[in-house]
């Protein structure tokens, strides 16, 4: 279920912030999903997590999604009222220096209190 797949992400950006050293990246590609026909944002809210971490957005990459056959075999034919998820995000983020920089790169960090 998705609440186990957050609560394991939530690790992953714990042990990338721990282990990583300070001004180096890491890089996660991930996608989303639909639930009862609606967009399920995972993305988002992994992206989300890891700027509670610490994290600074370094990018944003919207990969698209190229020959899926097996969706696309498996969706031909049907008359759908949503449409299909054609893209994943590429986040880049990075681990900062020291605390000046999210002042420094505040529309880069968490914007949430």
């Amino acid at each position: 279920n998705l609440e186990d797949y957050f609560a394991e992400m939530w690790k992953v950006d714990d042990e990338c912030m721990r282990v990583l050293k300070p001004e180096k990246q890491c890089g996660i590609l991930i996608g989303d999903t639909r639930k009862q026909k609606h967009y399920v944002p995972i993305a988002m809210r992994v992206m989300q997590e890891f700027l509670n971490a610490g994290f600074i957005l370094r990018e944003d990459i919207i990969k698209l999604q190229w020959n899926t056959k097996v969706t696309r075999e498996r969706w031909m034919g049907e008359n759908l009222d949503f449409y299909r998820i054609s893209h994943e995000h590429l986040f880049i983020f990075r681990k900062p220096a020291d605390a000046s920089e999210y002042s420094r790169l505040k529309l880069s960090v968490k914007w949430w209190h």
